[in-house]
């Protein structure tokens, strides 16, 4: 998966991000508040590592939307081109991995049916950002933990499953 994202996309994603962290920051600070976006955010990034399925298509998807309404905005605006860079991607899933990672989409989708009208807004900025910035290579770099810890949480489900692990 070669998904090139342009700086007017990074930039589209950036606001979206800005547009859902500013009413917390001039707010309460109340670490719930972040929750719905936050969380599909993550999913949104999980995505990124889903080369072969859905996951990974959808994240595709949302970052070349993404990058494409940005350009068109930058070029309405500014009357500029656009400018590219290459993606880059997070490590890949084991299947242990990828079923955490499957789980974890089951219940963003649960709590997708159970959110208010506000919250789902949330949700889907933080799931389209974290797949468009997902892709990008300095989020790449800081997040180089991220499949490690997923996979090493599937086998480790995995071994408590097959009585190989404790508590």
């Amino acid at each position: 998966m070669n998904t090139a994202l342009s700086l007017a996309g990074v930039a589209l994603a950036a606001a979206i991000v800005w547009a859902n962290i500013r009413p917390w920051w001039k707010g309460g600070r109340d670490p719930k508040a972040l929750l719905p976006f936050g969380s599909a955010w993550l999913l949104g990034v999980l995505a990124t590592m889903c080369v072969g399925g859905l996951l990974g298509w959808g994240a595709s998807g949302i970052a070349g939307l993404i990058t494409t309404g940005g350009n068109a905005a930058v070029d309405a605006a500014a009357g500029t081109g656009d400018t590219t860079f290459a993606g880059a991607r997070l490590g890949a899933l084991t299947p242990e991995g990828g079923t955490v990672v499957t789980l974890y989409t089951i219940g963003i989708g649960i709590a997708w049916k159970a959110a208010g009208k506000q919250d789902k807004r949330r949700m889907l900025g933080g799931l389209a950002t974290g797949a468009a910035l997902g892709f990008l290579p300095g989020v790449v770099l800081l997040l180089d933990w991220l499949p490690d810890s997923v996979n090493g949480v599937g086998a480790y489900a995995k071994a408590l499953a097959q009585g190989q692990a404790a508590l």
